[in-house]
């Protein structure tokens, strides 16, 4: 085979062509020497399954990432964000490569499923959970060396900007685009201290506005020019090393206005059980005839209960907000018919996206439905990007609460809103504006058109090898 090219693969998440043009000065000059290829959205779009059919070349029916997270029937519990890459259950583009040449090396740079993989050098955001209760923000490396070597360079990885309220906004603690320049510091690290053949880099940015604002809102183009900014730095650096760059996203997000709350039109029916905990409510999907694990625009139906499955499918057919409902054919025909996934399968219409809420009463919620936590909850909860406009003095409660916790007192930082309808953009559902889509850019002026999500892997490897 011919020798190896080094590349870099810049996932710009959220990036689309509606969103170049006059903020993006550096995505158009990149644009304008190479091609832009629209990708069939991966399905769902969310960053799991995107990221695990572009580094196999499969769909979830193989790999068997049927979404950010899934009921685990066996645990009879639902579970999102879980990192080890031992569950995407199909070979590895760099597994690949390595096979075609030995001195092949490949470093994971924030990307999912990132702990535990055969990739030679790793980095992901990964707390400590000491047995005291408290929550220590940190990242996790392979080899460990690096979590040492590189919080020496860079500083600590600045975790409150990753997700939460202070998420791609100003804030106290730092800038809008503080993680994402962390990131982006880190991959230029990763290349000056070990010069991977590929480098596989996560650049967030961009996301969590558009979920918050929508694609249409005007402070989104402050956002584009960080992006940019990061963007454009990485690619003259990266070039100035004889590095080629690829820059790659895993879904466009749309505008959206109507929150579904399917766990709650199960409990109306009767089918949902809840159990109390302390005086609030929890859902308990092991004995729970039908729920919904809910991600952004799709959800996966789960029965307990399958003598029902035509009565609930009749139900959610006539639901505000659902586009479409998945039996076992649709399943197969759309590449996701595996144990992992739902009994049905929900697609919500493109100005709506489904929520995880089963309560009827805010009074009676989880204690966890205030707070930023992405495991605990069923399912996804964008409404984590918002602090509770209901509070007096937010940054004083805040404050208010990091102190207790440096004293070592427990404390609960519950501040987020039980308010789906702040929310103003979603993805999960193929759009039907292909500029909407996400989006393949190359040096390579041949490439243009539309690709298959699938189709990145074999982009990608012959990039790497040259062909």
């Amino acid at each position: 085979m011919p020798a190896v090219q080094r590349t870099v693969v810049l996932n710009v998440v959220g990036l689309t062509e509606g969103l170049l043009g006059e903020h993006s000065p550096n995505l158009n000059a990149f644009r304008s020497r190479g091609a832009l290829t629209h990708v069939d959205p991966a399905f769902p779009a969310v960053t799991c399954t995107a990221q695990s059919n572009y580094l196999t070349g499969k769909t979830p029916a193989d790999h068997g990432i049927v979404a950010n997270g899934w009921y685990h029937r066996e645990l009879a519990e639902v579970q999102f964000w879980k990192q080890s890459n031992h569950l995407v259950a199909a070979p590895k583009i760099w597994d690949e490569l390595k096979k075609l040449d030995p001195s092949f090396t490949c470093a994971k740079t924030f990307w999912w499923y990132n702990m535990y993989s055969s990739a030679d050098w790793s980095i992901t955001p990964r707390p400590m959970y000491p047995a005291d209760g408290r929550k220590h923000f940190d990242i996790y490396t392979w080899p460990y060396s690096i979590r040492t070597e590189i919080k020496k360079d860079l500083g600590e990885f600045p975790f409150f900007g990753f997700w939460g309220p202070a998420a791609g906004v100003d804030s106290p603690q730092g800038k809008a685009d503080a993680t994402t320049r962390w990131i982006a510091n880190s991959a230029k690290w990763l290349e000056e201290k070990h010069s991977p053949t590929l480098q596989l880099v996560y650049l967030p940015h961009l996301d969590y506005n558009l979920q918050r604002y929508g694609p249409d809102d005007p402070r989104i183009a402050r956002d584009i020019r960080e992006i940019d900014s990061i963007v454009g730095d990485l690619i003259h650096f990266f070039e100035s090393r004889d590095v080629q760059v690829m820059i790659l996203s895993e879904y466009g997000v749309v505008p959206v206005n109507h929150p579904v709350h399917l766990n709650r039109l199960f409990r109306k029916k009767g089918w949902l059980t809840v159990k109390d905990e302390l005086g609030l409510e929890v859902l308990d999907a092991g004995n729970s005839r039908v729920f919904a694990v809910a991600d952004h625009q799709i959800a996966h139906v789960y029965l307990n209960d399958t003598s029902i499955v035509n009565e609930v499918r009749t139900e959610l057919e006539r639901t505000e907000g659902v586009d479409q409902v998945w039996g076992a054919d649709e399943k197969k025909q759309f590449g996701i018919d595996h144990e992992r996934a739902g009994d049905l399968v929900m697609l919500a219409k493109e100005n709506a996206w489904f929520s995880y809420y089963y309560w009827m009463d805010d009074a009676v919620a989880p204690d966890f439905a205030r707070c930023v936590d992405i495991h605990r909850k069923p399912g996804y909860d964008p409404v984590e990007l918002f602090l509770d406009p209901n509070i007096t003095a937010p940054k004083l409660k805040i404050a208010w609460r990091l102190l207790k916790k440096k004293l070592g007192f427990r404390m609960l930082m519950d501040l987020i809103p039980l308010d789906a309808g702040l929310v103003k953009g979603s993805h999960g559902v193929r759009p039907k504006d292909r500029r909407e889509w996400p989006v393949f850019l190359t040096g390579r002026p041949n490439e243009s058109g539309m690709i298959d999500s699938t189709d990145v892997y074999g982009r990608i490897l012959r990039m790497v090898t040259g062909e």
